[in-house]
Formats: C-alpha cells, sequence, structure tokens
C-alpha cells in the first residue's frame, strides 16, 4: 500500500510546517515534519510535501537541480515508506547538489525515522497511523529507547 503525495504550495502551509520547530538537518537535505491539521485532512494515504532551496546553495541553475533531487529522492521513499498524516518540507543545502542520489535517499529515510515519519511497518504499512503519534515512537515516550 502506498501514500498518496500532494505538494504544500502556499507559503502559509510552509511557514506553519516551520513554526512547529520540528526538522532533523542531515548532510543532504533539512526535513521539517508536523501532523497534519485535522481540517486539512484529504484522505487516508496522503502525505504533503514541499521542497525549497535557498539561495545560499547557488545561482537559479544550482537550486532548481537541487530542488528536482529532493522531488527525485520523495519520489522514490514517501509512497512507500511514509506515514500517512504528515505535511513535510524538504530544504535542500549545499552538499544536495553533489550528495550521491542513493546516500540523498538514505539521508531522507534518516531524517523521516528520527522524526516519527517513517512507518515502522516498511514498505508493507505505508498507510499506518504510528507517526501520528505523540513521540513518533509507539508505545515508547520520548528519549526512551528500544531495548
Amino acid at each position: 500500500m502506498t501514500v498518496v503525495l500532494q505538494r504544500l504550495r502556499q507559503r502559509a502551509e510552509f511557514l506553519r510546517v516551520a513554526g512547529f520547530r520540528r526538522k532533523w538537518a542531515a548532510p543532504g537535505l533539512v526535513l521539517q515534519a508536523v501532523p497534519s491539521v485535522a481540517g486539512e485532512a484529504q484522505g487516508e494515504g496522503v502525505v504533503k510535501v514541499g521542497f525549497t532551496v535557498t539561495r545560499k546553495v547557488g545561482n537559479a541553475v544550482k537550486r532548481n537541480r537541487a530542488r528536482r533531487r529532493l522531488r527525485a529522492a520523495a519520489a522514490e521513499v514517501l509512497p512507500a515508506e511514509a506515514c500517512s498524516g504528515f505535511d513535510l518540507v524538504l530544504i535542500g543545502r549545499s552538499e544536495t547538489l553533489d550528495r550521491p542520489f542513493r546516500e540523498l535517499v538514505g539521508d531522507l529515510r534518516g531524517a523521516l525515522r528520527r522524526l516519527g515519519a517513517l512507518c515502522p511497518h516498511g514498505r508493507l504499512g505505508a498507510l499506518c497511523s504510528h507517526g501520528n503519534e505523540a513521540g513518533g515512537d509507539g508505545e515508547r515516550g520520548r528519549g526512551e529507547r528500544a531495548r
């Protein structure tokens, strides 16, 4: 089962995700994640995702290339492995341009895991609601490790 990807397009949507202050920085990207607003839910199995790259990364050609690489990584990982009910923003870094694609995909998976948006059932249970719980770690509380 896969989730449906929808795009974040309005500035207010990006600001809402950024205002939640829940992010993880990996070498190839920064991921911000926030549970979707109940009133905005378009149905089960929906993940809304937005992409942004600042001018620090380079000129327009470099920024567009970084954004394309982020979209490709998201298209590979999110439909099969992300839990539904999240709004995600992927922010490109200068490393996004030169990082091997396999490592960029690994960065995205690691960031999803750290933020509790990676489905614990992997490719088989992408529609689960595990990521919507308080800590995103199932029954464990914040800061507790699996034994």
